[in-house]
């Protein structure tokens, strides 16, 4: 039987036990918890009910590539205020903190998350704010540029996310994306940025390389 879910001193403790701290590939500049194949993530869903695909775990493709960007061009973020949205476990957070960001919000849905996004940020050594809600479903935020990591995999989630960005253009607040060329992506509205090879979680493959991009997003 499941008991009460763990508390969030508990999951941190858990991902600092399961998930090592590791290069991210292609961006050694910073260290991330992530899975490998001892991390037991079924004990995680076996403790909580709430737990769900643990993304937040793994390397996606999108995230890596805005990452990458944002360290080798932080005129980009510098002297600004981030929102990275669908944060995962930070790492685009991070990198924009990294480039001198004045304000970083990371924002997500699943409390996992938001915890290994606050441990991740102490190890790097930056300073985050993080948001454990679905800013989709309201108002642009106060913020001068938009960080979306790979969140045009599932149509629904793709067509939510893109109302969203366009409420945030109307709104003089700027947009980057990193994804790896998904089904979804609204590429008619894109301005490609850059490309970089590399893995990519989401493909099925984590080991097979791709090819992920940095796009801006255009008014329509």
């Amino acid at each position: 039987m499941i008991s009460d879910p763990p508390t969030p001193q508990r999951i941190a403790d858990l991902i600092r036990t399961s998930f090592p701290l590791t290069p991210v590939p292609s961006i050694p500049e910073i260290q991330l918890h992530k899975a490998n194949p001892q991390s037991g993530l079924w004990r995680f869903a076996e403790a909580d009910r709430a737990f769900d695909s643990p993304y937040w775990a793994y390397h996606w493709g999108g995230g890596l590539a805005l990452a990458r960007y944002v360290l080798d061009h932080p005129e980009t973020v510098a002297s600004r205020r981030v929102i990275d949205l669908g944060a995962g476990s930070g790492l685009v957070a991070i990198a924009a903190a990294l480039s001198g960001a004045t304000q970083v919000t990371a924002a997500d849905i699943d409390r996992y998350a938001v915890i290994a996004t606050d441990l991740n940020a102490a190890a790097n050594g930056v300073t985050i704010t993080t948001l454990h809600d679905d800013l989709t479903t309201g108002l642009p935020p106060e913020a001068n540029i938009i960080l979306v990591g790979d969140l045009f995999y599932d149509e629904a989630l793709a067509e939510r996310v893109t109302t969203f960005l366009d409420r945030c253009l109307a709104a003089g607040i700027a947009v980057l994306i990193g994804d790896p060329w998904r089904a979804h992506l609204p590429r008619s509205r894109l301005a490609l940025l850059a490309e970089y090879p590399g893995h990519d979680f989401g493909s099925g493959n984590a080991t097979e390389p791709k090819t992920n991009a940095v796009f801006a997003f255009r008014p329509a």
